[in-house]
């Protein structure tokens, strides 16, 4: 073929034929041409085809299963109270995966990332980990003050992705079904509202580091899961665009920036009086009263959806020991059967241990330490005392205060005894 032939052919799409003076924009390359047009239809049939590959994906999942009121139940399985937080999460997460294996052709859906506040030991970590065990996706959680910006010592916040894609096995396609929960986000607020000279790397600098992850990009991470980045090492893309966020922390303060935004506004006779005898909590918290408390405006806005969980009450620390299906007194229960021996606490005592948790200021938290310290001795000499004809343990009131001051049944000795 000539020259001039070659030139005429690259002046018409080799896919609908269509000239240069047909179309918009004609690409010409060596040996073949396309136009402006069959570019958009390409691009349009790749679009549906990873639609229709996701929608086949959820073809297989149990919708029920998904649905906000059978995630709450498993929750209430497991967490006592807390059913503001318990609804809210139900819903949001409900929502996403709904959004993931149903993508639609003209929208974009966006997601729903969640800020849950609350007390230390009120159950923020157990609900989002309750979930993620649930609906069996892969789960990674952070400690937010351990991270930095990028090249300051510590961990910056791809490492998250990291740790995400570890719990999926490498799995890329599955971490980007995950759902990763940051602690102690409320230590990496502003330090000060005043402009300084120096990077505020694990405040500020911080926040505006997670904006685009949160947001949703491609993380270029290191595919064996490794936190450090060498030259030759194999490296995987990890969309974050469908990874749920789940950000916690106890965000104490920011009840007082409520507060006062709720009553401000004069002095002197027929002014509302604030009630301070009245049980504080996260009600009504707004935007401005984030921002206020340290975080940029822009991180705020990534979250869709701000709930709290409560502090808990005593009888409702008794309630966690006892009766989730995961409960503290039911675990301690097995581990002496496993020896041979039955574990009892009386009413009174685990009210005396849910006492001795609020009085700490650990709440659910500190419970596991508290019956820990009070069996550790009990559970040192279990085997030997079961040689010796021990049957069963109870912790009552006394014991919480003096272990040593539980109750020991021994079988009878073939001789009629009891000790």
């Amino acid at each position: 073929m000539s020259n001039d032939k070659q030139k005429e052919k690259n002046y018409i799409c080799d896919f609908c034929g269509k000239t240069r003076n047909d179309v918009a924009k004609l690409i010409v390359g060596n040996s073949a041409s396309i136009c402006n047009e069959c570019i958009d239809l390409c691009g349009n049939i790749l679009q549906e085809e990873k639609i229709k590959s996701l929608k086949e994906t959820g073809d297989d999942l149990d919708w029920e299963k998904l649905g906000p009121t059978a995630i709450k139940d498993i929750l209430d399985q497991h967490v006592i109270g807390q059913d503001e937080a318990k609804i809210s999460l139900s819903v949001a997460v409900s929502q996403h995966y709904k959004k993931i294996y149903n993508p639609s052709k003209d929208l974009k859906l966006d997601k729903t990332n969640v800020m849950l506040m609350g007390p230390t030991g009120s159950g923020k970590t157990l609900l989002a980990q309750t979930i993620a065990d649930y609906l069996d996706v892969p789960f990674a959680i952070c400690d937010a003050t351990s991270l930095t910006e990028a090249g300051y010592v510590g961990d910056d916040v791809e490492s998250i992705i990291t740790r995400l894609l570890t719990e999926a096995e490498g799995d890329v396609k599955l971490a980007e079904r995950g759902i990763i929960f940051i602690d102690e986000i409320d230590k990496v607020t502003k330090k000060s509202s005043n402009v300084s000279i120096t990077r505020d790397v694990s405040g500020e600098g911080v926040q505006q580091a997670l904006l685009k992850i949160i947001e949703g990009t491609k993380v270029r991470v290191n595919a064996s899961g490794g936190k450090r980045k060498h030259p030759g090492q194999e490296m995987v893309d990890v969309d974050t665009s469908k990874i749920l966020f789940i950000v916690g922390g106890a965000f104490i303060g920011l009840e007082k920036i409520i507060n006062d935004r709720k009553h401000e506004g004069g002095i002197g006779f027929g002014v509302n009086i604030k009630d301070t005898t009245k049980e504080e909590n996260f009600e009504g918290v707004e935007p401005e009263d984030l921002i206020k408390f340290g975080f940029i405006p822009e991180f705020v806005g990534r979250f869709g959806l701000i709930t709290y969980v409560k502090e808990l009450t005593k009888e409702q620390l008794v309630s966690i020991m006892k009766e989730p299906k995961n409960a503290m007194v039911k675990q301690y229960k097995y581990l002496f059967g496993l020896d041979g021996a039955d574990l009892e606490f009386t009413n009174e005592a685990m009210t005396a241990i849910a006492e001795k948790a609020k009085d700490m200021k650990t709440n659910a938290r500190g419970i596991k330490n508290i019956i820990e310290q009070i069996l550790l001795h009990w559970q040192f000499n279990a085997h030997k005392l079961v040689q010796e004809g021990l049957t069963s343990i109870t912790i009552n009131k006394e014991a919480v205060e003096d272990p040593n001051r539980a109750i020991l049944v021994y079988k009878e000795e073939e001789n009629g005894k009891k000790s």
